[in-house]
Order: structure tokens, then sequence, then C-alpha cells
């Protein structure tokens, strides 16, 4: 485990306020003390993402490190989002993790197409998300070498 890393931010982008907290719950019992935001839906993940709307100030919505996506989100949903932020040079370099309920290869193939880094499949059971999380936690923040906060291209 490297701990010379600057914190990381994660931002998890879920329309189910119970999946989030869920998540929060497992995330702390992971032991991960990262800091984690929320996003409801696509539209405000993109807000988060530029500064726009209610996340104009910076400080209160930090660059992540990663993105948890939920594909199936209101106004826009996360497929969109992906293709957005795949889109985008200073955005595409931030490791996308869909972690959705869907099973559907054709979500699967298209969230990789789209350039995804992952694709889980949501646990149904506490446990189940808690390892999940664990793993997540192991993989994304302990081992892979993620870009320096405040990477933007020039």
């Amino acid at each position: 485990m490297n701990e010379s890393r600057n914190p990381v931010v994660i931002l998890m982008a879920d329309d189910d306020p119970d999946d989030c907290l869920l998540a929060r719950e497992a995330l702390l019992e992971s032991q991960l003390t990262n800091e984690l935001y929320f996003v409801s839906d696509g539209e405000e993940l993109m807000d988060y993402l530029y500064h726009r709307g209610k996340h104009t100030q910076a400080s209160m919505s930090p660059r992540p490190s990663l993105i948890l996506l939920d594909l199936n989100m209101p106004k826009k949903d996360g497929r969109e989002a992906l293709r957005e932020i795949r889109a985008d040079p200073n955005l595409r370099v931030i490791p996308v993790v869909v972690l959705t309920t869907s099973k559907a290869e054709e979500d699967i193939y298209h969230s990789y197409n789209l350039g995804a880094n992952s694709f889980i499949v949501k646990p149904v059971t506490y446990s189940s998300l808690i390892e999940v999380m664990q793993t997540l936690k192991k993989y994304w923040l302990d081992i892979a070498e993620l870009p320096p906060e405040g990477n933007r291209l020039p």
C-alpha cells in the first residue's frame, strides 16, 4: 500500500438514496477513509465535474480520483454521462467504475465501448456489497496508480 498518496476523492453517481447509504456504510466498514461525494443523476454528475449549478464552489466539489457510476438514472443516464466524460480531454483520465443493477450483456459491452474502466453488478446482500467495496478499495486505492489530483491537460 502506498501511504504517500494524496487523499483520494470518490464520486458516486446513483439516484437511489438507499444504495448510496449502503455504499457509504460499506466503504466505512471497509475502512475507507477517503472523501466520498454523491450526486443523484447524470446531469448533477456533469454539473459536479464542471463546477456548475450547486457545485460551483470547487472546494465543495473536489475533482474525483474515481467515479462509481450507476447506469439507470433520471435526467441523464450513466451511459450519456460516461460518453461526455470520455469526450472531454480533462475528464477522460478519471477512472469510471460502472456499479449498477443491470446484468444485460448489451449494457456491459456498451459501457466498456464507451470507456468504462470496470463493470460491476451491484450485489444483492450487504455482506456482498462490503466485499465489493473492499475489493474496489484494494485495487483502485491501494494497487492502481490514479491520475494526480487536479490533473488537467495543457
